[in-house]
Order: C-alpha cells, then sequence, then structure tokens
C-alpha cells in the first residue's frame, strides 16, 4: 500500500495527493490553515516519497487505484479529493472510476486537458536526462516553477522545493514522467461529474497553461475557480491564501474578516 499520513479528527476528510517530484511533507506550510474539521490525509504517490515503484509506467489510473486502496484501507466514505499538478492528474482519474466516492474534487494548479503534442515531445525527451543526470534535472526545472517576480522572496521555499525534488527515487519519477505522457483528456469529468469542483490557478504558472485551462472550464454552478498571484506552487508561494479557498468552499466557512 501507498505509505500515508491522517491527521486530525475532523468531520470531513480532505486526501491531499502532491504533484510530481514531490511527497506528503509539501503540505505542512497549509496544515496549520486548513480548517480542523477537515481529518487530513496525505498521500506519497507511487515511486515518490516513501511509497514504493510500481510499473515502469504510473498511468494516472494505476496511482487512481493505488490511492483508492488507502481510501478502503481507512474506511472512508464521502471524501474531498484535491490534488497538485500530476496529483490533480490522479485525482481526474479516480474521479472517473470512482465518483461514488467523492464529495468534492480540487484542481489545485493542475488542469483537465491532456499534454498537447509540444509538451508530449518535451516530456519525452526528458526520459534520458532523469535516468542518467536526475539532479541536475531538478536543479534546472524546479525554480522555474515558482512566480519569476518573487525569486528573492521565495528563495528558501525554492530550496525545499528543490530538497524534496532531490529526495525522489530518478526511476519512480521517470515512472510518472512516461504516465503523464500517455494520459488524456479529461474535460468530460469536468462536464459530468455532480460533486463541488474547485480550480485554483496561478497567474505565473509556467508548467500549467492556465489561461486554457480557466477559460475552458464548463459553465456550471457546482465548478468555482481562482486565479491566484502566484507560480505553480500555491501551496509553497500562498499556503494561507490557498487554505482560506479551501475551507471557504469546500466547508463554507467565511473568513472571520468577512461575516457580518
Amino acid at each position: 500500500m501507498l505509505n500515508f499520513e491522517r491527521k486530525g479528527n475532523g468531520k470531513e476528510t480532505l486526501v491531499l495527493l502532491h504533484g510530481f517530484m514531490e511527497n506528503l511533507s509539501i503540505w505542512s506550510d497549509m496544515e496549520s490553515h486548513l480548517s480542523k474539521d477537515f481529518t487530513l490525509v496525505k498521500i506519497d504517490l507511487p515511486g515518490h516519497g516513501k511509497s514504493d515503484i510500481l510499473a515502469e509506467v504510473h498511468t494516472m489510473e494505476l496511482m487512481a487505484d493505488e490511492v483508492k486502496k488507502v481510501v478502503d484501507h481507512e474506511k472512508l466514505d464521502k471524501i474531498h479529493l484535491l490534488g497538485h499538478s500530476m496529483g490533480g492528474y490522479t485525482s481526474l482519474a479516480f474521479a472517473e472510476k470512482f465518483p461514488e466516492n467523492l464529495k468534492s474534487l480540487t484542481l489545485f494548479f493542475s488542469t483537465y486537458f491532456a499534454d498537447d503534442e509540444e509538451k508530449k515531445e518535451q516530456r519525452i525527451k526528458s526520459y534520458r536526462i532523469i535516468k542518467d543526470a536526475f539532479a541536475h534535472y531538478a536543479r534546472a526545472g524546479v525554480p522555474n516553477l515558482f512566480n519569476q517576480n518573487e525569486r528573492d522572496v521565495l528563495e528558501g521555499k525554492i530550496e525545499t522545493a528543490l530538497e524534496t525534488a532531490l529526495s525522489t527515487n530518478n526511476l519512480g519519477a521517470l515512472a510518472c514522467v512516461k504516465g503523464m505522457v500517455a494520459r488524456t483528456d479529461k474535460k468530460h469529468i469536468l462536464e459530468n461529474l455532480d460533486v463541488k469542483i474547485l480550480v485554483l490557478a496561478g497567474k505565473h504558472d509556467n508548467a500549467v497553461k492556465t489561461d486554457k485551462t480557466i477559460n475552458n472550464l464548463p459553465d456550471r454552478t457546482n465548478i468555482k475557480s481562482y486565479v491566484l498571484d502566484c507560480g505553480h506552487n500555491g501551496h509553497w508561494e500562498k499556503p494561507s491564501i490557498c487554505a482560506e479557498i479551501i475551507n471557504t468552499e469546500l466547508l463554507h466557512h467565511l473568513p472571520k474578516k468577512f461575516l457580518l
């Protein structure tokens, strides 16, 4: 089974899925700001953190199946599922396979679109360097995921993100890159899923096409979206704001300063 941590005793369960070259530790800055009404279940996806590599290719569907095993093991019924980047792709696969388990779905700096041909080609070209020069790959890529206008302010967070990336098994990372290349468009999930859908995106996100993601959201009353003044890593760049949005939208908890 995947490595996971459970924290809190809230009546609502929020399952958190990290992104590529991350692990369950990435949520630490947000945790203190999330409502005590949440029980948090933080999971290491396959090949990341303390979870094993399970296959040569970690498809999003394979990873969703493994998340489901944790959900079943913990006897969780209706969950709020939130995924960052690759975790969002996994969340969409989970929503497609197990919609009856969901109370809400949050795409956290992620997208429902498949990679375009240019992005697929970039990922395919990265296979060799991930296998043979992973540290170089991580050091070259991680800083670009943050808002370039705030690099000086975010220096400590960038270092944390890089340390997290470098702790990832390179073959686990490779299996996940191959899985991301293979993933398909999931817009139909957002068009048909009858639960709350929340989308948080970054104005300066270099990994996800924010404008395309936001502008093509289905026009449904159960979908809410927010664009923040940050890059790809809202959990490190804007943790309190992200948590406040999640508390408000998933639990209808308005911040005290907004109460009349």
